[in-house]
C-alpha cells in the first residue's frame, strides 16, 4: 500500500513538472531562416560569441506593436530581451549577409518551434545609406513594412512562407521580421543581414 501511494505521489510529481516546464514563457516559438537570421546564425553555431541565443534561437519574443512600441531602438533585433542582446550587437558590421536581388520576390520562411494565434508577419528593410557597424534602431529603417502578412488570428504550421518583393534597393541593409502573436503582448523578432 505505502509503496502505491509513493509511486502515486511520483507520479504526481513528474506530471506537475511536466506542466510547469511546458506553461512558462520560455518555450520554444520561431524565428526566420530565409534569409538566414541572426539567432539561426548563431543557433548552428556559423556565429560564435552569441551567449543564451546559441542554444534558444526561436525565443526572441519582446513586445508587440512595433514600430510605435516594442523594443527601444538599440534592442531591436533581441526583442529587448536581455538574455539575447549579443544579437544587437553590429560586430562593426562584420555579420554574414544573404545576397537577395532588390526589387525580385523572395520566399521568407519561418522556423516555428510553438504555434501561437498569429495576427500577422511584418517585415521592414532598412533606408539606404543604413551603418551596419551600429546598432539598430527605427530611424534606420523604412517607416511601413515592405511586405505584411495578414493570418486572422490562425496557428501556423511548423514552417510558414510568406512570398514578397523585395524594395528596390542595392547595397548592405537589414530586414526585420515581426511575427504578431494575436492572443498576448507579444511578437517574435528576428533580423537578417542582407546584400541587395
Amino acid at each position: 500500500m505505502r509503496r502505491k501511494f509513493v509511486s502515486s505521489l511520483l507520479g504526481l510529481g513528474i506530471a506537475g513538472a511536466a506542466l510547469f516546464a511546458t506553461s512558462g514563457s520560455a518555450q520554444g516559438h520561431g524565428y526566420v531562416d530565409s534569409p538566414v537570421s541572426r539567432q539561426q546564425l548563431c543557433g548552428n553555431g556559423a556565429v560564435a560569441d552569441c551567449g543564451q541565443v546559441e542554444w534558444e534561437p526561436w525565443s526572441v519574443e519582446g513586445p508587440k506593436g512595433f514600430p510605435q512600441r516594442g523594443p527601444a531602438d538599440g534592442a531591436i533585433c533581441s526583442g529587448g530581451n536581455a538574455r539575447f542582446s549579443e544579437l544587437d550587437d553590429p560586430r562593426g558590421g562584420a555579420w554574414p549577409t544573404t545576397a537577395l536581388q532588390g526589387g525580385q520576390s523572395h520566399t521568407f520562411v519561418w522556423r516555428i518551434t510553438a504555434r501561437h494565434a498569429t495576427t500577422d508577419f511584418r517585415y521592414y528593410v532598412t533606408k539606404d545609406g543604413y551603418d551596419p557597424s551600429r546598432p539598430l534602431t527605427r530611424a534606420d529603417l523604412e517607416t511601413q513594412p515592405f511586405l505584411t502578412v495578414p493570418f486572422g488570428g490562425v496557428r501556423p504550421g511548423a514552417t510558414v512562407s510568406h512570398s514578397g518583393v523585395l524594395p528596390q534597393k542595392s547595397g548592405r541593409h537589414m530586414i526585420v521580421g515581426v511575427w504578431n502573436v494575436d492572443d498576448t503582448d507579444f511578437a517574435f523578432y528576428t533580423c537578417s543581414d542582407v546584400t541587395l
